[in-house]
């Protein structure tokens, strides 16, 4: 029987980020805390009322990242943001009512690591 040409999505196994919190585990740390994660960039927005504050949406295996860059930080990182499909951010969780965003304060581009996503 031939095999199919497409990977079965469980066959394909994601390169996890050294030292990066899954995106399930946000609720575990207090608020404050100092934590990395990682994931791809579905989203990028940098509203005109934002005042230059970047709002990123990272996805790793296991849900989403909210992300807040700001301006001074962009100019640093401006590259990571702007052109990375795969980032990790360090930075502090910051909880407002449910929702929970990593202020960054590091971010790098690591998108070579999907290039281990090839299959044979």
């Amino acid at each position: 029987m031939p095999r199919s040409l497409t990977p079965a999505p469980s066959d394909i196994q994601w390169p996890r980020p050294p030292l990066a919190l899954p995106a399930a585990w946000l609720d575990r740390p207090p608020n404050g805390a100092r934590v990395t994660v990682a994931g791809l960039v579905l989203v990028r927005q940098r509203p005109g009322t934002a005042k230059g504050v970047i709002f990123l949406t990272l996805e790793d295996e296991t849900g989403v990242v909210n992300v807040v860059v700001w301006k001074s930080l962009f100019d640093v990182h401006r590259r990571a943001v702007i052109a990375g499909r795969l980032l990790r951010v360090t930075g502090r969780i910051q909880r407002e009512n449910s929702v929970t965003h990593v202020v960054a304060e590091q971010v790098e581009d690591i998108s070579a690591l999907l290039d281990t996503l090839v299959t044979s």
